[in-house]
């Protein structure tokens, strides 16, 4: 829920066409649609059975889910208005492929991904076996940055948001939640201790 609000704190999506890359079950691509408003909404992801999974579960809203990968996909150049990407990036092998990709597709990109400069989550990405097994790992904001800029963009807004980490259990998310609203006011502070980075670019 925090993501999705920090997502359209930076766009405005009443009535734009909407793609969201990396929609896994189609959970948060419905919360963006509910929530948004959007003229209608994309969903893409690379793995069919997630993809029917989204499709039960949009119910009569005008989203269609697609199951292709970041790269290459089937639509032409500024088909949408607005490409999002939550999530994703860190997963990928080609990350600056998949912002190129959103770039030809939409002006505006939403991006969210885990804060690289937080530290307990670069200790957790050397010690955790769940981060070792799926080679998880997070990019510092700078670095996120620099390829927007290297692709012909320019960043926009950019925020660190959120302190509760992933897999948090609830006894500890309850009290992160309560200080979450303070961090995220106090520069440096919220740069080392939020747990996302969310920024917005345009296609120059």
């Amino acid at each position: 829920e925090r993501m999705t609000t920090a997502m359209l704190a930076g766009v405005n999506m009443r009535d734009k066409r909407v793609i969201d890359i990396g929609c896994g079950d189609g959970t948060f691509t419905i919360e963006l649609f509910d929530r948004g408003q959007p003229k209608n909404i994309s969903g893409i992801d690379p793995s069919e059975k997630a993809v029917k999974t989204a499709q039960r579960k949009k119910g009569e809203r005008p989203i269609e889910f697609v199951a292709k990968g970041a790269y290459e996909l089937p639509w032409s150049a500024d088909s949408f208005d607005i490409a999002c990407i939550r999530g994703v990036l860190h997963h990928l092998e080609r990350p600056i492929d998949a912002l190129r990709e959103a770039f030809r597709l939409a002006p505006l990109i939403v991006v969210v991904e885990p804060n690289g400069y937080n530290l307990g989550l670069k200790i957790l990405e050397k010690i955790s076996p769940y981060h070792i097994e799926h080679r998880e790992r997070s990019y510092a904001a700078a670095r996120l940055n620099r390829w927007v800029a290297r692709l012909g963009g320019v960043v926009t807004s950019g925020q660190w948001v959120g302190l509760v980490p992933m897999f948090c259990p609830d006894w500890c998310a309850r009290g992160l939640k309560s200080v979450e609203p303070m961090i995220e006011r106090v520069p440096v502070l919220n740069r080392f201790c939020c747990s996302q980075y969310v920024f917005t670019a345009h296609r120059r």
